[in-house]
């Protein structure tokens, strides 16, 4: 009743530092001599030598409370210039640039989300994010939103 293993191809690792029954040898196990590198392990800030500023620290400081936050926010559309549109139209990006509301490089690299500010008359179909009060706003209308955020 003796089960067949699979022959394993891959040869393990040889560990540095444990001994002459590592078969990496002993003493200096492949490291070299003295120096840095057969210590320890380099820093990932380090970059080779002390004169040189690293990558790290050349790029430059954000200070303040939003330094971890991202600069990109959506354009923000309000529902009254909404009624710019034609009545019972889809509004996405595409309709928005043809009726000159945003611009076309803008609107695509950071978006649009559609805010509650103003009164809607017409009866409209959303497929951008908006907010629950211009969502309310145009349901009351009698448009829909395809898509919320």
């Amino acid at each position: 009743m003796s089960k067949k293993l699979p022959k394993t191809l891959t040869k393990s690792k040889k560990r540095v530092g444990r001994g002459y029954g590592s078969g990496k040898g002993g003493h200096t196990v492949g490291r070299g001599q003295k120096g840095q590198k057969t210590r320890s392990k380099v820093g990932i800030m380090f970059e080779g030598v002390k004169m040189k500023k690293s990558q790290i620290k050349r790029l430059p400081l954000r200070r303040g409370k939003g330094k971890f936050k991202s600069k990109n926010k959506p354009l923000i559309v309000n529902l009254d210039l909404l009624n710019l549109l034609p009545a019972s139209s889809s509004v996405n990006i595409d309709s928005l640039t043809k009726n000159g509301i945003v611009d076309t490089k803008q609107a695509e690299r950071f978006g649009v989300k559609i805010l509650g500010d103003g009164e809607i008359k017409k009866k409209l179909t959303i497929d951008l994010p908006i907010s629950k009060s211009a969502q309310k706003k145009i349901e009351k209308a009698g448009g829909k939103v395809v898509k919320g955020d």
